[in-house]
């Protein structure tokens, strides 16, 4: 029952990555019986925790922004407040120009408010051509423009190139001449309409946030690696009454009348879980037939239809439907009762890259200070970051105290053919750009190769717009809702939020949908290797 006394329904989430996870667990909150359909053998998309050579490690992402607030409050949420951890070490640094240089400071995602914020890792040409920005007549910028067309514009290619590409591009695996500044750094583009000189626009941000007097850290990792978080999550999902199935891919999503018309070989009982055959199934029960269709307050309002939910040879007749699957598979899904929603989903387009976990003896190493480093790709190298685990997250050092962590990134959109090596040839790349950048040659105890196969999605100029396209035409079909990283950011903090935002909707609520689409959440990158 909601807090209101009268009954919710029964919501079927498709996807258990964080962002379903995330729906599941407030919709319980908001009185909804729940079902969560997960495709693969596990729970927490790309938060994947594990071990190597001993040490509790990540395979996915391995910290969550701390200055929004979600992440951070699920966490607590689920029972890991005496695990989370702030690194270690803030520290890094950019291997560019043939040497290891710290990462400069005083800048917004790469993009400097002075010239000498960027001394050391810019040539004293790059730096004389920021100072140029001052003189030069306003850029529009548009309904939306790339960041690194726009950045290189004001301040010339080797900003972009040396310092914006590395840190943009950890986080989106992507390209700096592609992103969209309105969706990837919305607080820019923001400054950007009202400043004629991009360094001054950079200026009066940092002016902003020293203002607002933040404190605490601005990253946060969990003990045993932020892939706990899912499980955490899902653990108290279950606890809570809710239902996780993995393994059990969705092939159809129908939306039916209230009677069962409009699905093919009838209709099981009204919000209950059968098999194909129509028979019953072991299923949670939902929303009883006398129900009201109207909901009030925080409940999650049954809407006048219900939809099927067909995965291998069960059925699920649902009040209501969270899609929380990557673009491509909800494009599948919602192609029969949202076919424009779908088209625009289909078009997402994708990252691949690859993680690579290396573990040594702590007398076999000497790593630089910090917590690793970025690489620019105009430099030519083949790794894109390193993160040195053992430095960054002090509990892994204190766990294996003979052990030494460090990772490297390979791979970015449109760079797929370094991914078609083996795990062998890639472990070898990686110990290469190792050994020159920071001298490094023990052999490691233990590698292990983890593939993100179409792993991040791409914010290209527009996709703001795509994505409200994409929300206004799900709207129109009462009790469906979609979230996850192609919408609204491709941080933890984001994917919560728009899981957030879309129980919100179920409940006819859609003020937080249209925040989102307005003004998406803005993914940081920690330093190096996230």
């Amino acid at each position: 029952m909601s807090a209101t006394g009268r009954r919710a329904g029964h919501v079927v989430v498709i996807g258990a990555g964080i962002a379903g996870l995330a729906a599941a667990h407030r919709l319980l909150e908001r009185g909804a019986t729940v079902t969560v359909l997960e495709a693969s053998d596990r729970v927490g998309g790309k938060l994947l925790p594990g071990e190597i050579a001993g040490a509790r490690v990540d395979f996915g992402a391995e910290s969550m922004l701390a200055r929004r607030p979600e992440a951070v409050a699920l966490a607590r949420e689920v029972g890991l407040t005496d695990r989370l951890r702030a690194p270690a070490t803030a520290t890094a640094s950019i291997w560019t120009r043939g040497a290891l240089r710290p990462m400069p400071k005083g800048h917004v995602m790469g993009v400097p408010g002075t010239a000498a914020a960027l001394s050391g890792v810019l040539s004293d040409e790059g730096l004389a051509r920021i100072e140029r920005d001052a003189d030069l007549p306003r850029t529009e910028v548009g309904d939306d423009v790339a960041v690194g067309e726009y950045v290189a514009e004001r301040l010339g290619r080797e900003v972009v190139d040396r310092l914006v590409e590395p840190l943009l591009g950890g986080v989106y695996a992507g390209d700096a001449y592609r992103i969209s500044m309105r969706s990837a750094v919305p607080q820019l583009y923001q400054a950007a309409l009202t400043h004629d000189s991009l360094t001054e626009a950079v200026r009066g941000i940092q002016a902003r946030a020293a203002a607002a007097r933040q404190t605490g850290p601005v990253f946060m990792g969990i003990e045993g690696g932020v892939g706990q978080l899912p499980l955490a999550v899902a653990e108290s999902v279950r606890a809570r009454g809710g239902e996780i199935l993995t393994g059990t891919p969705v092939r159809e999503l129908r939306r039916i009348d209230a009677g069962g018309a409009g699905a093919e070989g009838g209709s099981s009982a009204l919000g209950h879980s059968a098999d194909a055959d129509g028979s019953p199934a072991r299923g949670r029960a939902g929303l009883a037939d006398d129900s009201p269709a109207v909901g009030h307050g925080d409940e999650v309002a049954p809407p006048h239809a219900t939809w099927r939910v067909v995965a291998g040879d069960r059925v699920w007749d649902a009040d209501a439907v969270v899609v929380a699957a990557p673009a491509p598979v909800a494009a599948q899904l919602l192609r029969a009762e949202a076919p424009e929603a779908a088209g625009e989903l289909a078009a997402v387009e994708y990252a691949s890259m690859a993680l690579v976990t290396l573990a040594y003896r702590r007398t076999d190493t000497a790593l630089p200070e910090g917590s690793g480093f970025l690489v620019p790709p105009v430099d030519g190298r083949t790794i894109k970051a390193s993160t040195f685990a053992s430095q960054k997250w002090g509990w892994i050092a204190d766990e294996n105290p003979d052990v030494v962590v460090l990772r490297t990134s390979v791979g970015r959109y449109g760079e797929t053919a370094v991914l078609e090596r083996d795990d062998a040839g890639l472990v070898d790349v990686s110990r290469h750009d190792l050994r020159e950048a920071t001298g490094l040659t023990a052999t490691p105890l233990e590698t292990r190769v983890t593939r993100w196969t179409d792993g991040l999605p791409q914010y290209p100029v527009g996709h703001h717009t795509r994505v409200a396209r994409i929300r206004e035409h799900v709207a129109k079909l009462p009790g469906l809702a979609v979230c996850g990283a192609q919408y609204d950011g491709v941080g933890i903090p984001a994917c919560v939020a728009s899981a957030y935002a879309a129980v919100d909707q179920l409940g006819g609520d859609l003020s937080a949908v249209r925040e989102l689409t307005a003004n998406p959440v803005q993914s940081l990158h920690g330093g190096a290797g996230e």
